[in-house]
């Protein structure tokens, strides 16, 4: 089948086989062959030749086009857990006890890392004294969003008490310098986990409770990245939040 498209910008250009060939630095042969046999060029001739003939080179030769390679992996992802349950607390705790800068925990509730691990206010209060900013935002109970994520993990009224649980668990550091907490009623599709390059994200499975669910432990590699990707939907999120009074 011939390269019709070819041949038809060819004509409206008023161009031979002999005279492209000779722009394009080719047998005039070659061309012929372009347009009645369909023959594609190297890739570094048909560019010469497209931007002779004006026109666009994937619109002379299809086969040229090249879907752009994909990464395997992202140079971002530490480790894969199929779901939370899989990941031991201590995990959590020691990514947290490395902060330096940040720590950043956006969850509807995720009660597990104070019941399996009791000192963790104190781990933040060590982290906030030493110039960490601690900002942490759990679910609105009465949000719509929250009751509806209930009714999609078949929890029914469960965890709007277990985000009343994870706020009573927390108010003990609001007068921490250095901690900020809020609520939010954001539809939550990830629970994250920050200190400062690293990042736990929780996936939120339709009618998955969250310790099923899968983990990307990520640890930033330059930016505009996956973790930037995550860090900046927790910037949103904790901008619409509502910051938490003491009494």
């Amino acid at each position: 089948m011939p390269n019709e498209r070819l041949r038809a910008v060819m004509a409206a250009g008023g161009w031979t086989y002999a005279t492209l060939a000779a722009k394009v630095e080719v047998d005039p042969k070659s061309v012929e062959r372009w347009v009645n046999l369909n023959r594609t060029p190297r890739r570094t001739t048909a560019m010469v030749a497209a931007e002779t003939l004006g026109e666009d080179v994937h619109a002379l030769w299809p086969a040229l086009r090249q879907a752009r390679a994909a990464r395997a992996v992202s140079p971002e992802l530490v480790a894969l857990y199929e779901q939370r349950a899989d990941i031991p607390v201590s995990a959590f705790v020691e990514m947290l006890t490395q902060a330096r800068e940040r720590i950043d925990v956006l969850v509807y509730a995720a009660v597990f890392l104070h019941e399996a691990y009791p000192r963790l206010n104190d781990l933040l209060r060590e982290r906030a004294a030493e110039g960490c900013a601690v900002r942490i935002a759990v679910g609105d109970a009465d949000s719509p969003n929250v009751q509806q994520r209930g009714q999609e993990e078949q929890f029914g009224h469960g965890i709007e008490s277990r985000c009343r649980l994870a706020l009573m668990h927390y108010r003990p550091l609001l007068d921490t310098p250095g901690i900020e907490i809020r609520t939010h009623g954001t539809t939550l599709y990830n629970s994250l986990y920050r200190a400062d390059d690293q990042l736990m994200a929780n996936a939120h499975v339709w009618g998955v409770n969250a310790y099923g669910a899968p983990v990307w432990h990520l640890r930033r590699h330059g930016e505009g990245g996956m973790f930037d990707t995550y860090a900046q939907s927790f910037d949103a999120v904790w901008a619409t939040a509502t910051p938490v009074q003491e009494g």
